[in-house]
């Protein structure tokens, strides 16, 4: 038999779009095994925050100017996921490197979106505008995106989700960002979503 959906808790920093594909596809049927429980931000003024909202989901901000160091700051976000009976959590924009204790403890239970396809363009520094950057620059053909699984080395778990975008005449990394979320990021994410919360539920 079955457990319960699938708790999920989504960890983001800034302006929530890869937060708000995952919404919708939970609101579009798409992610029949899980059911996402709650936002965290470590940062106040994320739109994410209002998205969250504006979707009814419960959210909560662990502030880095009230929880000064990492450690202060995963307490209580570890105290937080057991208050929600969290058992997924996944990174859409979170602009925070989690410690090897914090990843241990959810061990395969936390998944992250990249935008490139890894093992191309990632690691520590490869974040935001920077990856598309890095591509153009370079001169790659394909881009794309990757779900993967966290573990204590940045962009370093299994491959869960990966999708190719082809680079155009012109793009700059700020078009290019654009198309990669479009037609990679919001697609993938949300069906690894489905695709782990099964695995969990069945557990």
């Amino acid at each position: 038999m079955l457990k319960d959906k699938t708790k999920i808790a989504v960890f983001v920093s800034g302006g929530g779009t890869n937060l708000q594909a995952i919404l919708e596809s939970e609101r579009r049927g798409e992610i029949p095994d899980g059911e996402i429980k709650l936002v965290l931000s470590n940062n106040p003024s994320a739109y994410a925050l209002e998205r969250a909202k504006n979707f009814g989901v419960k959210s909560v901000c662990v502030d880095k100017s009230v929880y000064k160091t990492i450690e202060e700051r995963e307490e209580k976000t570890i105290e937080v996921l057991k208050e929600n009976g969290i058992e997924l959590i996944v990174l859409a924009g979170y602009l925070s490197i989690l410690s090897e204790k914090f990843t241990k403890l959810y061990e395969n239970r936390i998944i992250n979106v990249h935008p490139s396809l890894i093992p191309s363009f990632c690691g520590k520094g490869y974040y935001g505008l920077k990856v598309h950057e890095e591509a153009l620059r370079y001169g790659v053909k394909v881009t794309g995106a990757t779900v993967h699984y966290v573990n204590e080395i940045p962009d370093g778990g299994q491959i869960i989700e990966q999708k190719a975008v082809y680079v155009q005449e012109g793009d700059t990394p700020e078009i290019l960002q654009k198309r990669v979320m479009r037609e990679a990021e919001w697609i993938i994410l949300p069906k690894a979503v489905q695709e782990v919360s099964k695995k969990i539920r069945q557990i």
